[in-house]
């Protein structure tokens, strides 16, 4: 049974002309010679130099005075074996040596893709029948490294899209390390990451059951500066990963949510942050959070993390644990069920599963719930954002693999109070690429990463061959009935 869709003419295209400004690290040996010829220079050609610089990029960017100091900070200690007092050094010559040390980045030159959408928790002023919500985005720029930036705008009656449009500047936040950590989690994860104890538990003996950031950062740089053996120098490096992998981030507050962008921050996401899937999720007791899963990627290993926020400018980054917290696709239920958090996930690669856990960051013992059963999805079966609630069930929506490798979105129906219970999954896919959408950095594919109900109809966003994103329409009174027919 064909459900019709309704494709709204309203298209997401990547724009090259937003850019941040991000650290530019040239190595020490280049640095030191860079700050020697600095130095050279008189107060005046100082001046001249910095004044010329900002006259060209002052206005494509917030604040880039208080940019390049930061970045020359960064050199501080680098500065100073060269017997330079950096504190004595002119605001003006410290403000060159940041400008030196930053480069523009553009976070959406290659693709802006895989959306997902959440309800918004400002719903004032606006008009019967209107929602406001947040819409976010995978973008990807040079080197093929993928953020997270967000589009605002208000769903109207008629299920229209109309958004704000993208600030013009875009900031950074400001990074906070966690302070202070469970050593028996910590030592959980780095068993799970295979870790060898024979390496980590003479640093980790000696450690308190709580032990903070800086305590073990400074215990493995000490160790790192020895001559220690190849396997040794690998375990040490994978526990910084491991704790750089956790922290907090900030954005101003007079930022517009458009010009904010989560990039990469953390060594285990050095490639990129791929695919967040967010969700509005409501606790037992009323109280509301927005979380989102995401696939971090250091160029070799992938990692299940978890941020989370309450007013998107406040975000919270951690890694998911346990021995199911492997692969990607992870999609959190929007609610508790029977008193757990509840996970979807495709830790196989293959196959659909299902978790739950006391903790919103450990994941154990899944179960497998779906396996590819018609041929659009026999490569694989994933799912295409959290599961939405509905009187008669959770509705995910879901991707499947076929011929060619091409993408399709379709959607299942699981039991509200048991989701290992298929309820109904459409035999034919809900969507599929168009011949216009088939071109792109990955041909044939439709994907998403989250969808909302309003107004009675599956507000869907989706993805068009990894390139740009646009966005559909279905009915649910047909969507649920064409699902509960193909049981």
């Amino acid at each position: 049974m064909a459900v019709p869709v309704i494709r709204k003419n309203l298209y997401f295209k990547p724009d090259s002309s937003r850019v941040v400004a991000r650290f530019f690290n040239n190595g020490d040996t280049r640095t030191i010679n860079l700050v020697r010829r600095i130095m050279s220079l008189s107060e005046v050609e100082v001046k001249q130099e910095l004044e010329t610089t900002l006259k060209g990029f002052m206005g494509r960017h917030r604040n880039i005075s208080e940019i390049f100091l930061k970045h020359a900070n960064n050199y501080k200690n680098l500065i100073e074996t060269l017997d330079i007092k950096y504190n004595k050094l002119s605001l003006e010559r410290r403000l060159l040596i940041g400008a030196y040390s930053t480069m523009e980045y553009s976070i959406e030159s290659a693709a802006l893709f895989n959306p997902s959408i959440v309800e918004d928790f400002d719903q004032s002023f606006l008009a019967e029948g209107e929602k406001r919500v947040i819409i976010s985005f995978r973008a990807t720029g040079e080197g093929h490294l993928s953020s997270i930036v967000f589009r605002k705008g208000i769903l109207d009656a008629s299920n229209n899209l109309r958004m704000v449009e993208a600030h013009k500047h875009i900031d950074l936040p400001t990074i906070k390390k966690k302070k202070t950590y469970d050593k028996n989690r910590f030592m959980k994860k780095m068993e799970e990451m295979h870790i060898s104890s024979a390496h980590s538990s003479p640093i980790m003996d000696s450690l308190p059951d709580k032990f903070e950031y800086y305590t073990l950062k400074e215990a493995i740089r000490k160790i790192l500066k020895q001559d220690i053996d190849d396997q040794r120098k690998q375990a040490l490096n994978e526990m910084t990963w491991l704790i750089d992998s956790y922290y907090d981030i900030e954005f101003n507050e007079d930022s517009k949510i458009s010009g904010r962008a989560i990039l990469p921050i953390s060594p285990s996401e050095s490639r990129g942050i791929e695919d967040a899937r967010f969700v509005r999720f409501t606790d037992d007791d009323g109280s509301e959070k927005i979380y989102a899963t995401y696939t971090a990627y250091d160029g070799f290993t992938i990692l299940p993390k978890l941020l989370s926020t309450s007013d998107f400018i406040n975000f919270r980054i951690m890694p998911m644990h346990g021995h199911g917290a492997q692969n990607k696709n992870f999609a959190l239920f929007p609610r508790k069920i029977k008193g757990k958090y509840a996970m979807l996930a495709r830790i196989d690669g293959v196959n659909n599963y299902l978790f739950y856990s006391d903790r919103i960051t450990l994941w154990n013992d899944p179960i497998k719930i779906q396996e590819p059963k018609y041929p659009w999805e026999f490569t694989q079966i994933g799912n295409c954002g959290s599961p939405i609630y509905t009187k008669h069930g959770w509705l995910v929506i879901t991707h499947g693999v076929g011929p060619m490798r091409r993408y399709c979105i379709g959607a299942s129906l699981l039991d509200l109070e048991d989701p290992t219970k298929e309820i109904g999954r459409l035999k034919e896919p809900l969507l599929s690429p168009l011949e216009e959408e088939r071109e792109g950095y990955v041909p044939n594919v439709v994907y998403s990463c989250g969808s909302l109900i309003h107004n009675n109809h599956l507000i869907l966003p989706y993805a068009v061959s990894d390139y740009a994103s646009s966005y559909v329409t279905v009915n649910m009174d047909d969507l649920l009935t064409a699902l509960i027919t193909e049981v």
